[in-house]
């Protein structure tokens, strides 16, 4: 037997992990600060899954080589973004959240709004849609309702949609992420796009953070790097996730 929809809100709220993602434009150094989350995270009590999208899957890290390498038209991109998404939710990240782990993303949807939607001009609303759907519960018919599948019934109830307890966009201005990316590895697709092509991206981003302040942190990335770890700790503080008793379980 199921649990009804109430009982899967009140399990959402007693049950599952905290989801915490990572955001920002190639160059904005977030990936130099995850494993330092993760390490905080965990001396505050917790349990934390370190992951990334695209990828977090072997199917969906298949599907972030062709991202980043093969040619393709803005919806195609889209389209595998999403499609190792949901692989990715349904593997890895709803078992984890429904298990009291903290998940830390490096990139999740907001990522997909920032270079699909802004940068590569794929329709907001197109992405809405795809977002409430691969992001929707597992469901089944159950009497006169729907009912959340296992583990889906203890991380979002029927009809919802699972988003980040708390984003982390790391805000560089492009021409600070350009000169970082001119020192790094040999650049990726997305790397090596225009100057032009990022400035929308953070547009995206900005778009994004207007729309659910609630759980957007801003972070000057384009500080040092000691200064942005002390962000970064300090956002993590505010929000009761260095504390005991703000952890799942506690």
């Amino acid at each position: 037997m199921h649990p009804s929809p109430s009982q899967d809100r009140k399990l959402a709220q007693t049950r599952r992990g905290w989801f915490i993602t990572v955001e920002g434009i190639d160059g904005a150094g977030k990936s130099s600060h995850i494993e330092a989350m993760a390490g905080a995270l965990r001396g505050a009590g917790a349990e934390v899954l370190l992951t990334r999208e695209p990828g977090g899957t072997p199917l969906a890290e298949q599907i972030r080589a062709l991202l980043l390498h093969e040619s393709m038209d803005a919806v195609a991109e889209t389209l595998l973004a999403f499609a190792a998404r949901r692989h990715h939710l349904q593997q890895v990240i709803v078992p984890a959240l429904a298990a009291g782990t903290t998940v830390l993303c490096d990139r999740f949807t907001d990522a997909t709004f920032a270079y699909q939607g802004a940068g590569r001009g794929v329709a907001w609303p197109m992405l809405e849609q795809l977002e409430a759907w691969v992001q929707g519960a597992d469901t089944r018919e159950a009497g006169e309702g729907q009912t959340a599948v296992p583990p889906w019934h203890a991380v979002v109830p029927p009809g919802g949609c699972l988003q980040p307890d708390c984003t982390l966009w790391f805000d560089v201005p492009p021409a600070v992420a350009a000169e970082r990316l001119q020192q790094a590895r040999t650049p990726d697709r997305f790397e090596a796009e225009a100057r032009s092509f990022f400035e929308r991206v953070a547009a995206g981003y900005a778009r994004r953070a207007q729309q659910a302040p609630q759980r957007f942190v801003r972070i000057d990335a384009g500080a040092e790097r000691a200064q942005v770890g002390a962000q970064v700790l300090e956002a993590l503080r505010a929000r009761g996730y260095l504390a005991p008793h703000g952890l799942p379980g506690h």
